[in-house]
C-alpha cells in the first residue's frame, strides 16, 4: 500500500517489457487476469485515488465500504505499480503452479479485501491506543498488502533458503518481517500498517482456520465442471493436477474385457454373424446364396 500521485511513464515501459520477456504464455491465467486487472484500473481507475484508497475515517466513519473493493486494485503512480505487479508475476506464477487456479483465485480475491479489512482494524486500534486520530485519517492503496500475505504463503509453500537482507542471511520464514522493516526505511511513503496487515493475513493462513476453510471452499466452486469430467480432489490445500474423467481405463476395460480395437472388431464381426445365425430360420439352397451374392456386388 502507498500513498502518493501517479508519476511517469518509465515504470509502465519497464512492465510491459519484463511481462513480455517472461513470455505471456508462462504467465497461469488466474495471475495474468490479476495483472491485467491491475494494469487497466491504472490507465482507466474507476475513481479517483482520493476516492479509492481506505481508510478508518472514510470507510468505517462514513461507511464507505467501497474502498475495500477498490483499494488493493489501484496505484500511486506508474513505479507503484511496476514493483507490486513485478512482485505479482514472481510470486504468483509459483503459488498459482503449486495450489491450482481456482483455489489461487479464492485466495487473491479474500486476501485482498480481508487485508483492507485487517488495515482498518489496526488503524482504529492505534487511534484510540494512542489516542492519536491521525491514524484514522491515513489513506492507503495498493496491491502490496496482498503481496505480503502471498509471501506469506510462498514461503509456507516453498520453505529453505535464505535472503541476503543488507549483508545478512535471514531464513526466508522470516524474511517477510525484514522486507516489512526495510521498506518502512528506505520508502517512508508506504504504509507500514498496510504491510503487517498482509502478513497477519498470510499467517492466518498458514497458521490459523483460514488456509483450511478457503481450500474446503475450492472444490465448491469447481462442481459444475467436476460433475461433468470427474472429482478433483484436494490434499491438505493442494488441488491433485491430474482429474479422473468418467470413462477412465478402468472402466473401459469393463465393456472392451481388455481388447485392442483389432480383436474387438474381430469379435464383433463374430457376433453378428452368430446373430444372424441365431435368426436363419432354414439352411440357405446354393441358388439363393449366389443370388444373394450378385446382390451385394450390384450395390
Amino acid at each position: 500500500m502507498f500513498r502518493g500521485r501517479r508519476g511517469g511513464n518509465v515504470g509502465l515501459m519497464l512492465l510491459f517489457f519484463q511481462i513480455l520477456n517472461f513470455g505471456l504464455n508462462n504467465i497461469p491465467p488466474v495471475t495474468l487476469a490479476v495483472l491485467g486487472l491491475n494494469i487497466y484500473l491504472f490507465f482507466n481507475p474507476y475513481k479517483p485515488l482520493q476516492y479509492a484508497c481506505i481508510s478508518v475515517h472514510e470507510s468505517y466513519y462514513h461507511d464507505d465500504w467501497q474502498r475495500l473493493l477498490l483499494s488493493p486494485f489501484h496505484h500511486a503512480d506508474d513505479w507503484h505499480l511496476y514493483f507490486n505487479m513485478m512482485s505479482l508475476l514472481w510470486k504468483g506464477t509459483k503459488l498459482e503452479q503449486r495450489l491450482g487456479s481456482i483455489l489461487f483465485a479464492i485466495i487473491v480475491f479474500v486476501f485482498s479485501q480481508l487485508t483492507g479489512a485487517v488495515y482498518l482494524m489496526v488503524q482504529l486500534f492505534l487511534a484510540r491506543y494512542m489516542d492519536d486520530p491521525l491514524y484514522t485519517l491515513q489513506c492507503a492503496v495498493g496491491f502490496s498488502g496482498v503481496l505480503f500475505a502471498l509471501k506469506v504463503l510462498n514461503n509456507h509453500y516453498h520453505p529453505g533458503g535464505a535472503y541476503n537482507f543488507f549483508g545478512f542471511l535471514i531464513p526466508n520464514k522470516y524474511s517477510c518481517w525484514a522486507e516489512l522493516v526495510a521498506i518502512h526505511f528506505l520508502a517512508p511513503g508506504t504504509s507500514f500498517v498496510g504491510h503487517l496487515s498482509g502478513i497477519l493475513v498470510g499467517l492466518l493462513f498458514v497458521h490459523g482456520p483460514l488456509g483450511q476453510i478457503l481450500t474446503a471452499a475450492a472444490p465448491l466452486f469447481n462442481s459444475g465442471r467436476a460433475a461433468r469430467r470427474g472429482n478433483v480432489r484436494y490434499d491438505g490445500g493442494r488441488p491433485e493436477s491430474r482429474v479422473r474423467d468418467n470413462n477412465t481405463p478402468g472402466d473401459i476395460n469393463v465393456h472392451t474385457r481388455g481388447l485392442s480395437e483389432e480383436e474387438q472388431l474381430q469379435q464383433a464381426i463374430r457376433n453378428s454373424l452368430n446373430e444372424r445365425g441365431q435368426h436363419a430360420s432354414r439352411p440357405l439352397s446354393p441358388e439363393e446364396i449366389r443370388r444373394r451374392r450378385l446382390n451385394r456386388f450390384d450395390r
